[in-house]
C-alpha cells in the first residue's frame, strides 16, 4: 500500500513537472513572437500623411518629382508661314525646344484671325503646357491669351506683343530700334528730300513699333524742313503686292520725284523696288528693309536695296524656346524689361537687331551662316559670266 502510494506521487511530480515545461516553452514562444512583432514595426519608416487627400508625404513627393521629369509640350501658333523668315523661326524654335527635351505642336494660320483662335483653342484643348503666339492681329489674339489662362496655361508671344491681354512673357527684338537703324542709314545718304514711307500691317503691333522708332529719327529733320513725308501708307497683311500697290501710287501721286525710301520689313521692300523697277528707277533711289531676308541680300549686293536689319533669328528662337521651357515648369522667366500692350506692363526680353548694308554682309548675315556667300551673290555672278 505504502509503495502504491508512493507510485501515485511519483506520477504526479511527473505530470507536474512535464506541465511546468510546458507552460515555460509557451511563454517563451509567446515572449518571442513579441520580439518579433516589434522588431518588424521598427523596420517600418513612420510616413506624414496628407490630413486632405489622405496621402503620404512619399506619395506627394513622387508625384511632385513625376510633374518636373514630364515632357513638356509647346503649342506654337503662328500667323502664316509665307514669307522665308517665318519659315526659319518654326524650325529653328522646333530645333531648340526639343533639344531641350520638350515636344513642340506647330500650327499656322495663313493670316486668319479665327483660324489662329481656333487653332490655338484645339491646342489648348489637347493639353499643351505653354502656348507660344505669333499673332496675325495683336488685339485679336488677346481672346487665346484669356482662353489658355482659364486652362491654367501661360502665354509667350514671340517676337510680335499681344496686345491689351496680361501676356506672361514678350520676347522679340528692340523694334524702335529696328526702325531707327533704316532711319539712320537712309538719312546718312539722303538728308534731305522727299520720303516715301511703305507700312506693314496696320494689324500688327510690330509694324507701329518700326514705325515708331522710324520717325523717331525723322521727325527732327521734318520739322527742320530737310525732309518731306509725301506718301505714308500700311501694306495689308505685309505682302509684296499690296507694297507694290502702294508704291505704283506714291510714284504717280509725285510724279515720280522721290528721294527716298523706307519699307517695314524686306517683303514690303522687294514690291518697292519691283515698282522702281518699272519706271527705271531701281538703283537710283535708296531703299531700307528689315529682316535679312535672303532676296534682300541679293538686292544689297545688286545695289536695288541699299539695307536691311538683321535679327539674327537662331538668337530669338533660342531664348523664347528656353524661356517657354521654363515658364511651363513654373521657373522664373528673368525679363529685364517690361513693354507696355495697352493693359499691363509685360516683362520682356528684347534682343538687339544688326544695321546689314554691302560693306558689313559678309561679316554678318554670310559669316553666321543666315545665308551662305553663294546664295546671297548668285545674282551677281550670274550677270557677271552674262556680261563675259
Amino acid at each position: 500500500m505504502r509503495q502504491h502510494t508512493l507510485h501515485v506521487r511519483l506520477l504526479v511530480l511527473v505530470l507536474l513537472l512535464t506541465l511546468s515545461c510546458l507552460a515555460a516553452a509557451c511563454d517563451s514562444g509567446n515572449g518571442n513572437s513579441g520580439s518579433e512583432t516589434s522588431s518588424a514595426q521598427e523596420g517600418i519608416e513612420e510616413t506624414a500623411v496628407h490630413p486632405e487627400t489622405g496621402e503620404s508625404a512619399e506619395v506627394n513627393g513622387s508625384k511632385e518629382e513625376a510633374k518636373s521629369n514630364k515632357r513638356i509640350k509647346i503649342g506654337f501658333s503662328m500667323d502664316g508661314l509665307q514669307e522665308e523668315r517665318w519659315q526659319r523661326d518654326r524650325d529653328m524654335f522646333k530645333e531648340a525646344a526639343e533639344a531641350l527635351g520638350a515636344e513642340v505642336v506647330v500650327k499656322a494660320a495663313n493670316g486668319d484671325d479665327a483660324m489662329q483662335i481656333s487653332q490655338a483653342e484645339t491646342m489648348i484643348s489637347e493639353g499643351v503646357d505653354i502656348l507660344v503666339i505669333v499673332p496675325h492681329n495683336a488685339d485679336a489674339t488677346a481672346a487665346i491669351v484669356q482662353k489658355a489662362h482659364a486652362s491654367g496655361i501661360k502665354v509667350l508671344a514671340y517676337d510680335r506683343l499681344v496686345k491689351n491681354s496680361e501676356i506672361d512673357l514678350y520676347v522679340s527684338f528692340d523694334n524702335e530700334q529696328v526702325g531707327e537703324l533704316q532711319a539712320r542709314a537712309i538719312t546718312r545718304l539722303v538728308p534731305k528730300g522727299k520720303y516715301v514711307y511703305i507700312g506693314g500691317a496696320d494689324t500688327d503691333n510690330n509694324a507701329h513699333m518700326f514705325k515708331k522708332g522710324v520717325f523717331n529719327v525723322l521727325q527732327p529733320l521734318i520739322d527742320r524742313g530737310d525732309i518731306t513725308i509725301v506718301y505714308d501708307q500700311w501694306s495689308k497683311d505685309w505682302t509684296p503686292a499690296n507694297a507694290l500697290a502702294n508704291m505704283k501710287a506714291a510714284l504717280s501721286a509725285n510724279g515720280n520725284n522721290i528721294d527716298a525710301v523706307i519699307a517695314a520689313n524686306d517683303g514690303t521692300a522687294g514690291g518697292v523696288v519691283q515698282a522702281l523697277g518699272l519706271q527705271g528707277m531701281a538703283g537710283k533711289i535708296p531703299v531700307a528693309g528689315q529682316d535679312g531676308d535672303l532676296a534682300a541680300a541679293q538686292r544689297i549686293v545688286e545695289g536695288t536695296q541699299v539695307m536691311t536689319v538683321y535679327k539674327p533669328i537662331r538668337l530669338l528662337a533660342e531664348k523664347a524656346a528656353e524661356l517657354a521651357f521654363k515658364l511651363a515648369r513654373g521657373e522664373p522667366s528673368g525679363a529685364d524689361r517690361k513693354v507696355n500692350n495697352g493693359k499691363i506692363e509685360v516683362p520682356s526680353v528684347l534682343l538687339s537687331p544688326i544695321a546689314v548694308d554691302r560693306f558689313n554682309i559678309d561679316d554678318t548675315i554670310i559669316a553666321d551662316g543666315f545665308h551662305s556667300r553663294e546664295e546671297v551673290y548668285r545674282n551677281v555672278k550670274a550677270k557677271k559670266e552674262a556680261d563675259e
